[in-house]
Parts: structure tokens; sequence; C-alpha cells
């Protein structure tokens, strides 16, 4: 790692050399400026880590180098130094950006710790924003899989909604990738350099859960020996994900429809009320209209929580996706392992498509995690697969059939499947499908099926 660059903008020469000397000691890049126009200059001009500044200058003083500093790179760390230290001056500074206040004469063993301090801070900034940026390319819409129709419907949805403050429910089975969606909603808004903060309501107890929610005062209850933040406070500015939000007990329901309605609350054992900006986007397995019924979730909550209903399709009903995703996941467990496997083949492929999947997207990457760590050769096979996908005649006998295809489309997916199954045998073929072998010829001819 490079050492980091400091400039030290000083009008007395003994201080500035002398500053100068102790800071090379260290291992810094040092650049020097005696006056504050030079310093203008240079900031604009030098790629800085640091900035260490005398308050009164000639020329420019030191605030407005502070100014222009962060105006120009705001993760840049600066640090005043002035013989005329007032309160309302080292008020102003930290107002304005500046890591820290220092009075002359100069403590040079104090000096290097908040030099320490500051660019340790800064490296963590810069991790931060490095990280965030990661984050938002990663969950991409457009890196969602999903060519299927309720798809591409479902991300045009997310487009239009995105940059909205309007709560979003998610509905699907597990492992249908609502968290994916809710973070795909959450870094395609304005809100995408703020937290995303997350919960599983159903992990937590109801007490803890209140809690993790709203935070606590020290001494709200047995063990709450300092002041906490909740999620809530956690996720201000930003977006907060309820995942399985249909465990969450009444009286926590009737505090998360005050947060819905007013966007105040207050912490578990206090009276103080906070106000906060969060958008909230829910998650749920459940029929909560099946729950409000039952009188286990709250109505007026859920027409809260229901503003954009977006109800996500189980695999078993987007098919036509599950090449794409096995595509993905055998390029990401090839890479996390060091294999070189190539593909799948057609048997293996076939049972994947014809497979139940409870367990949605989670079971399929499940199982070519498993298939990649099996497999002997470059291409999965069926062996590869766990036994439950290889379930003989029965699957063998299942055609799939989506809404939308053409007679074509149809034909030929069942001539396919059947030639699969009699090994390519065209009499036993035509005799199964009840029509003349040169009939089936023909249509093996138009269909392109030879």
């Amino acid at each position: 790692m490079p050492p980091a660059n400091i400039l030290v903008v000083e009008d007395d020469k003994n201080t500035r050399e002398g500053l100068c000397r102790v800071l090379k000691k260290e291992g810094y890049q040092v650049i020097l400026s005696e006056d504050g126009n030079d310093a203008l200059r240079k900031v604009r001009r030098e790629n800085l880590d640091l900035l260490l500044t005398d308050l009164k200058l000639p020329g420019a003083d030191g605030l407005k180098i502070l100014k222009e500093a962060k105006r120009l790179r705001p993760e840049v760390a600066v640090i005043l130094i002035t013989a005329y230290g007032t309160i309302e001056s080292a008020i102003e500074a930290i107002r304005e950006g500046a890591e820290d206040y220092l009075t002359k004469p100069i403590n040079v063993g104090h000096l290097k710790h908040l030099i320490r301090k500051a660019l340790g801070r800064q490296v963590l900034l810069r991790e931060n924003v490095y990280l965030r940026q990661e984050l938002k390319k990663r969950y991409k819409l457009e890196n969602i899989i999903g060519q299927a129709p309720r798809m591409q419907s479902i991300f045009e949805t997310i487009l239009q909604i995105a940059p909205t403050k309007s709560t979003v429910l998610l509905e699907g089975e597990s492992g249908t990738g609502k968290e994916l969606l809710a973070s795909a909603i959450h870094y395609s808004s304005p809100r995408a350099h703020k937290p995303f903060i997350k919960v599983s309501c159903a992990s937590l107890s109801d007490g803890v859960l209140e809690s993790e929610l709203f935070g606590h005062e020290k001494g709200a209850f047995t063990g709450a020996i300092s002041q906490r933040k909740g999620r809530f406070e956690l996720a201000d500015g930003g977006t907060l994900f309820l995942d399985e939000i249909s465990e969450i007990p009444r009286l926590t329901q009737i505090k998360l429809l005050r947060i819905l309605q007013e966007r105040e609350f207050e912490r578990v054992g206090g009276n103080t009320t906070i106000k906060l900006d969060v958008r909230l986007i829910a998650a749920t397995n459940a029929n909560l209209k099946e729950a409000v019924e039952q009188g286990k979730f709250r109505e007026d909550l859920y027409y809260r929580l229901n503003v954009v209903n977006i109800v996500i399709p189980p695999l078993r009903e987007r098919r036509e996706d599950i090449p794409l995703l096995v595509d993905h996941f055998l390029a990401k467990y090839n890479r996390e392992n060091d294999k070189k496997i190539q593909g799948i083949s057609r048997s293996a492929l076939d049972a994947l498509w014809n497979y139940d999947w409870r367990g949605n997207i989670r079971e399929l990457e499940n199982a070519i995690e498993r298939a990649v760590a099996l497999c002997r050769g470059n291409i999965i096979d069926l062996k590869d697969l766990p036994s439950s996908f290889n379930l003989g005649d029965r699957h063998k006998a299942i055609i799939p059939i989506e809404v939308g295809m053409s007679l074509k489309e149809i034909e030929k997916e069942v001539i396919r499947r059947t030639l699969s199954q009699a090994k390519g045998k065209r009499v036993k073929v035509a005799k199964i499908l009840g029509i003349g072998v040169s009939t089936l010829y023909r249509k093996m001819k138009e269909l392109e099926l030879e």
C-alpha cells in the first residue's frame, strides 16, 4: 500500500519544516505550502489523503482550504492547527468536516496519534464505499436471472417503484428470491448509498424482536445494561427489510403500524419520540390475507404493508429459467471449487426440469453445488444429482407444457422426450405415439429433430 499523501499548510517556516521532518520520518509523502492561495492550487492538483493546515494564513484561510478540499474529495481527512484556538472556530471546523483541531504549541506525539486515527477512518470509509459499490453491482436488476414472462413483469414493476418511498410486500414460497429482489429495489433506488438492514422476524422471540426493531433504553429490562439502537434507527435514510413478516406478534404489529403511519416511535423503556425516514420492504411465504381472516394478523397493518404487492412465482411455474440458473450456479461453483465442468447432460437437465422444486431456487443451487463437488468428469450427469431427482419412469413420463407454448413447440417436445425415453428407437416411438413410422420421420424433419 503506497504511503499516505499529506499536504502541510503553514506560514511559519520553522513549524512547516519541523512538521515535514516528523511526517517523513513516519513514512508519509509530504507536500508543503506556505500560504492559502498556493494551498488551494495544490488541493485542486494533488491526490491528497490528509490535509494539515493552519487556520490563520496569508491569502485563503484554513477553513476555506478545508471547504475546498472536502468539495473536491469528500473522503480527504483534515486536521486544523492554530495559535488562536477558540470554541467557535473549533465548532465551525468540525461542522465543515475536520477530523480534529489542535492548538499551538503542537504536541508531536498527539499529532501522530490524530493522523493515524484519521487515516484509519479514511481507509474504513473507502472500504465502505467500495463495498457499497460492489453490492450495488451485485444486486443490479439486470444481474438477476429471469426470462420467464412473470419475472420480466416483476422487473418492470421494480423499475417503476424503486425511485419511490412506497412500502413493498413481497409474497412467495421459501427460496424464491425475496431477499434478492428486496436488495434490487434498495440498490436501484436513491437510497442505495444509505443502509440496507435485514431482519428475519421468525428467528427472534417476541421480546427480543421488539428490542431488535425499536432498540431499548438502559434498564428497560433485565440485561439492558446500556442504551441500544434498534434496526429502524440503524436503517434511517435507507431501507429496512422485514422477512417472514407474518411471524410478528400482535403487540409488535401495533408499534409497526404506528411507524408506518406516523414515521415515529419510542425505544423499549423510553419516552423520547424518535422521528425517522425508512423505506419498509416486507416479505412473507405465508398467505397474509388468510392470516387476517383468521385473526392472526392485523387488517390495518396488512393494508399499510400491501401498498405495492409483488408475488414471486415458484420455480416450477418458471421452468424456462432453470437452464439459465443452472449455468449461473455452475459457473459460480466452478470458481469456488477451482473446477472446469463444462455443462450438464440432457438427462440431468430433464430431471431438473421435471422436478417439483419445493425449495425453489435455493434447492436448485444446493443441487448444483453438490453436483459440482461430486462430478468426476467435465459434464454433470444424472448420477451426480441427489437421488431424489432420479425417480425413474414417473418423471420421464412428465412433459412440461407452459402457457403460451405453440402447438408446434408442444409437438416437438413430445416427440423429443419420447425419443429420449425409447433410446432413439423410431418404430417404438411411432407405436407409443400412435402414428406411422413414415409420419414420424416426416414430423422429425419438419421439427428439425434429426
